[in-house]
């Protein structure tokens, strides 16, 4: 049996919390990294948006284009803000072991209270590689991993036997998935005690029917009490609740689809702005929302019912 993690948040079943956002990383005018903007965002995300955690330097927080040293600066400016409320998860995910392995030692010496670990990309490893990737990382740090599953970025998924021999590990305790295949999901829930987590903002209900703990969301950057009511409705075994709110966020999932590209980013970049946190754009490869996809996303966003209704 694995130990779950006791941080600020965490407790038996929920070793992470169980609303995190996988939160953007804010840049101002020049591109810089802003970390004013970040703590005061963590702050609004704790205080208002119904979040015990939270994901820095992923793939929202655009992680291949920010340094080691800034992801390091970042992680400070959260936990100085809200460590001693709040669960705070640092990526560190690359395609290189040896890196990975120091990005995880700088989180936790920046103060993070676990690691996100995703499956190396571009390199396609075997389920073995696979295997000494992961627990090279968790070996080299005490903090505790969530493995994150995303076959469409990174090409290999982390088929089931990889993943209970995982669960074998003391530090490895939750998976992140964004996978979408709620049969093995179900198998490695019943054979392990992983906690799960819904990687795919509109699959949240469906993995949390069948055992998940809670979401790594890009929504509830901006509809977190939403997302908070569905998650809290969920674990209390009230799916007619939870099945009403998941109803009250579909404008939330199609504006998030419009900028396309799996950009989460793009949009939850475009949507602080509107609700009136300036948060910068994204650095290239990707771009920020058009105009006219500016517009779409201000109309989905004004669709959402409020949660009394």
């Amino acid at each position: 049996m694995t130990t779950l993690f006791a941080g600020p948040t965490g407790r038996p079943g929920r070793p992470f919390g169980t609303v995190l956002s996988a939160m953007i990383t804010p840049f101002d005018a020049e591109g810089r990294l802003d970390l004013k903007v970040a703590a005061e965002l963590a702050t609004r995300l704790v205080d208002s948006g119904g979040h015990d955690g939270l994901v820095l330097n992923g793939t929202t927080g655009e992680c291949p284009t920010t340094t080691d040293a800034e992801k390091a600066d970042l992680i400070r400016a959260v936990v100085d803000a809200v460590g001693d409320r709040c669960t705070i998860v640092a990526g560190a995910s690359t395609y290189d072991t040896a890196h990975s392995i120091q990005q995880a030692r700088d989180a936790e010496k920046a103060g993070a209270h676990g690691t996100l670990l995703v499956t190396p990309y571009y390199s396609r490893p075997q389920q073995a590689g696979l295997l000494a990737h992961f627990t090279a990382v968790a070996d080299a740090t005490d903090l505790p991993v969530m493995l994150y599953d995303i076959p469409a970025r990174s090409v290999v998924p982390i088929e089931v036997d990889t993943m209970l021999r995982l669960a074998e590990h003391p530090r490895i305790t939750a998976v992140k998935d964004a996978k979408g295949d709620l049969l093995a999901g179900a198998r490695v829930m019943n054979e392990s005690d992983l906690a799960f987590y819904s990687g795919d903002d509109p699959l949240t209900l469906p993995w949390m029917s069948i055992g998940a703990v809670g979401i790594v969301s890009i929504i509830a950057h901006v509809v977190g009490p939403h997302v908070r009511a569905l998650v809290d409705a969920a674990n209390a075994g009230d799916l007619v609740e939870a099945r009403r709110i998941h109803n009250l966020l579909m404008p939330a999932h199609t504006a998030m689809a419009r900028t396309g590209g799996g950009a989460g980013l793009v949009f939850a970049k475009a949507a602080l702005r509107l609700q009136g946190l300036e948060v910068g754009d994204p650095r290239l490869p990707q771009l920020p929302a058009t105009p006219s996809q500016i517009e779409l996303i201000a109309g989905d966003l004004d669709r959402i019912q409020e949660l009394s209704n």
